[in-house]
Order: C-alpha cells, then structure tokens, then sequence
C-alpha cells in the first residue's frame, strides 16, 4: 500500500497532479475552498487535459471544513496553494499529517523557510514543478507543457532520504520526476523563469510563449532574470540552468553581450508551452490577487539584503500594484515602464 497524500489547493496545479495520482490509483485527498469546484469533483469527476490526451477520473474531494472528519493521517501533505496563504494553510495540512511525514511545498516563488517555520524544517520539504497547468472552470484542469522532467523533489539541506525517493517513485505516475541535491539553486531558477514569464504575462496579457518570443517582453525578461541570478548568487546560492540555459548568458545578455543568441535559444524552447498561460496571467484574468510581492517582490528584498540594484523587479512591483487588487487588465501597453529602462 502506498502512502495516504493530502493535497490542499485543487487549482492548476494541484488538481494535474490530483487527477494523474487519482488515475493512477493511489490514496490521495483533494482538498480546496472553491465550493463549486469540490462539489464538481464529487459529481463529475475530475477531467485533465493535456496536449494528447483528456481523461476524467473519480476523486476523493473534500470542501475545506470537511478535512476535520478525516480518520487517518496523510503520510505527505502537499500544499499547492497561493504563496500569500502559506501560513495558514502550511497549519491546516500539518495538522493532518503523520508524526514522521512531511508536508510537500507545491508552489511558486521561495516558501521553503515559511513552510518550514510552521510545521518544522525536519517536516518540510520541497517540490520544484517544470510542469505549465490552467483551470478556468470548476472540475476541469489543464497541462499545456511538453516539458521531459515534470517535477524535482528535494530535502532542504540536499540529502537523498528513503521519503524523497517514495515521493519520486509517486510523483513519477504524474510526470518524470528527479532528485535535486541543490533545492535553493533550483528554487532561484524556477524563481528567475517565474519572475521572467509571470508578471509580465500578467501585465502584457501575452502567453507562455509570447513572453519568450515577442521582442520587448523577451528582453524585459532576460533583464528580469539577470537580476534573479545575481541576487540568488550574492546570497550564496548556485542557480541551476533556465529553460535548459546557462544562467551566465541571461547576465552576459542584460549587458548586451549574446542577446540575440539568447532570444533566439529562448524562442526554441517556448514551442513546448504554446497555448499555456503563467498562473500570474490567470489570476488577472479572474480579478485576483497576483502573487507578485513574493516573486519579483521577494528578488527585491532579497536584493536589498544582498546590497544588489533590482530595478527591473522593484519597477514591476510597483506597476503591478499600481492597478489595485483585481483591477488591472492585461494590455502590452503595461509594459512600458519597464520598456523605458531597456539599455
């Protein structure tokens, strides 16, 4: 018998990774506060689609008020929640998962020291997803990537434990899962690319493609980047290469050293993510809070700590926020504050 998975925050994410473990027969539990969604669940099933193929597989789903009548404890939590709900949601999973578990952080951005301040650095481990995903109504959720390597599991302090290797072993009936020994140095990379994609999309309204393909969001991005790897190198931390690319020619490229190589090379790689849209976009789509202070945000605090100029990131922030919660609306317009301060 496997081990028993809760997973709290049914949205893109975790609903993908919900619905293949569902499919593939393990014990998991979808959790989520989205009433319609729960009960979609219940009724109809969860329906995944991916690039070739659609399935719709029977769930165990609970509303979120329903996760007390549990009678057995989750062995891993995971919690794919939106980073400005960590806290909370890091105490909630915790108190449903197994003395000797541990709860799983699904989630964009860096979270790792919250979740860990909450349940426990000995309980807290990490989930670096590659994966692209949507959900734009209740009971139905999008993979829109052809990436090989879905997800990396890791422990903080980068040891190959018996329990991230079960999580790979699980994680591998959603998607090709590996082991990262350098969980920060990956968290920075995955950070660099959300920082790159996310609030541009959100701002711009263009896709996970386009932010890589269309010429001023291209270069935005690799200025966005730019400042990610040289925060996350001042604090210390190795960055992993992004979108497959050494993190060298994204701060050779901020320069102007090699930029059209690397738009051409990012070019490439976007064809895998054609039709996607980051979260980020997502969520302005449906009038919600963006979690843009704990991505380009969070490089500019860092960036601060490490004594290092984030001009890009800290401009974002602020045409990000400018528009109020649930106000702005996507247009390539919203660029050009950060157009303006291209070399």
């Amino acid at each position: 018998m496997g081990p028993r998975i809760g997973i709290l925050g049914v949205g893109a994410i975790g609903g993908v990774v919900g619905g293949e473990l569902s499919r593939a027969g393990h014990d998991v539990t979808l959790i989520d506060q989205w009433p319609e969604h729960v009960n979609a669940m219940n009724a109809n099933g969860l329906t995944v689609t991916k690039r070739d193929e659609e399935f719709t597989t029977p769930v165990k789903a609970l509303h979120i008020h329903e996760l007390q009548n549990i009678n057995e404890k989750f062995d891993y939590g995971f919690l794919a929640v939106k980073s400005y709900d960590t806290e909370w949601a890091a105490a909630l999973i915790d108190n449903y998962v197994k003395d000797g578990g541990a709860v799983v952080d699904f989630q964009n951005g860096i979270n790792d020291e919250r979740v860990a301040a909450v349940v426990g650095v000995e309980r807290a481990m990490a989930c670096i997803i590659t994966i692209g995903a949507g959900m734009y109504e209740p009971g139905h959720v999008e993979r829109s990537d052809a990436n090989d390597v879905g997800f990396k599991i890791g422990e903080h302090d980068g040891s190959d434990t018996a329990r991230a290797q079960e999580l790979i072993s699980v994680m591998n009936d959603v998607a090709e899962t590996k082991l990262t020994t350098n969980v920060w140095g990956d968290r920075w990379s995955k950070l660099a690319v959300n920082c790159m994609a996310n609030p541009v999309a959100g701002l711009s309204g263009l896709g996970s493609s386009e932010v890589r393909t269309d010429p001023t969001a291209s270069r935005i991005a690799i200025q966005m980047a730019a400042e990610v790897i040289t925060v996350a190198r001042a604090l210390g931390h190795t960055v992993e290469p992004i979108f497959g690319i050494d993190p060298d020619r994204f701060v050779d490229a901020a320069k102007g050293v090699g930029s059209e190589e690397l738009q051409t090379d990012m070019a490439t790689g976007a064809e895998s993510l054609a039709g996607g849209r980051p979260s980020f976009l997502q969520d302005v789509m449906k009038h919600r809070r963006t979690e843009i202070e704990y991505l380009s945000g969070y490089v500019s605090e860092k960036g601060k700590e490490a004594g290092v100029k984030t001009q890009f990131c800290d401009t974002i922030v602020e045409t990000v926020l400018s528009h109020g919660v649930g106000k702005l609306e996507p247009k390539p317009e919203n660029l050009a504050p950060l157009e303006a301060l291209l070399p």
